[in-house]
């Protein structure tokens, strides 16, 4: 009994392989280069990608349950809706997809909508799916970590509603407890879909009085400007992906990532633990300086 794991070398799904390992499941990791894997001893490593048909096919062969991440890229959709026909047609029921929370909501954003379409298809085609929905991830924090030591400013545009940031070693835990979870079952399990959320919701305001304390000087928050902010990733990423950036960060603002009655407790309990807390986030951050 194998679970294939896809997007295995990334921030998540690395994090997925090794909560798997740790639990002694039979692992197998889709990666783009074999060599620069770097995965734990006993990970099996299948050469391929979400695009690449044949490789995709021999990958899945034998493979109980998937754990189906997809980067943000142009071709997200067509990748996730080919690996969706491939694993049906071998046969595979039991499945871990990573979407994103408010899929359903923000349907304006180019990433949001297409992982919706996605959750939409693993409902029509019947997979026995746990379907992750992620709120913000704290690790993002690393990228903006010059802007804030640097020039004493929180940049990123998250407003006043506030977002529930999630630690990626989370994210990546709860996935390998319910591919595990399916995996063992003796039979199918119904449909899922879990919000991840962290134990707090993040201003742009909190966040920067939290990095505030943490450095032990003022930082400020930079304000609520989208339209800088996509100018300002346009320095360093396609502008299609900027856009996207953009549109999401103005749902930030209108809406927030704000988790629902019940979120935290589930999560808790299913880790057996905290979730771990921006604050504690910022000073591992802090520390690495």
């Amino acid at each position: 009994m194998t679970i294939l794991v896809t997007g295995a070398t990334g921030t998540i799904g690395r994090q997925v392989v090794e909560q798997l390992v740790k639990r002694g499941a039979d692992v197998r990791a889709l990666v783009r280069d074999p060599a620069k894997a770097n995965l734990p001893a006993g990970v099996a490593v299948a050469q391929g990608d979400l695009l690449d048909v044949e490789s995709l096919r021999n990958a899945l062969s034998g493979v109980s349950t998937l754990f189906l991440l997809n980067a943000v890229v142009p071709e997200e959709f067509t990748q996730a809706l080919t690996a969706l026909n491939l694993a049906r047609e071998a046969g595979i029921e039991r499945m871990v997809y990573l979407s994103v929370i408010h899929s359903d909501r923000y349907v304006n954003v180019p990433h949001f909508a297409g992982k919706f379409g996605v959750e939409r298809m693993i409902e029509q085609m019947s997979f026995n799916a746990t379907i992750l929905r992620p709120a913000y991830f704290m690790n993002n924090e690393l990228m903006i970590k010059e802007a804030v030591t640097g020039y004493g400013v929180y940049p990123m545009p998250i407003g006043s509603k506030g977002l529930a940031m999630i630690d990626a070693r989370d994210i990546g835990e709860i996935a390998a407890i319910e591919l595990i979870r399916r995996e063992r079952s003796a039979t199918p399990l119904p449909l899922v879909r879990l919000n991840l959320v962290g134990p707090d919701t993040i201003t742009g305001a909190k966040a920067a009085a939290i990095w505030s304390d943490v450095l032990g000087r003022t930082i400020a928050y930079g304000g609520d400007d989208t339209a800088g902010f996509e100018k300002n990733l346009r320095r360093f990423m396609p502008s299609w992906m900027a856009f996207d950036m953009r549109v999401m960060s103005e749902r930030f603002l209108t809406e927030g990532m704000i988790p629902e009655a019940g979120d935290v407790k589930r999560l808790t309990d299913m880790l057996g633990r905290p979730l771990r807390s921006y604050r504690d986030f910022v000073a591992e951050i802090a520390a690495s300086l």
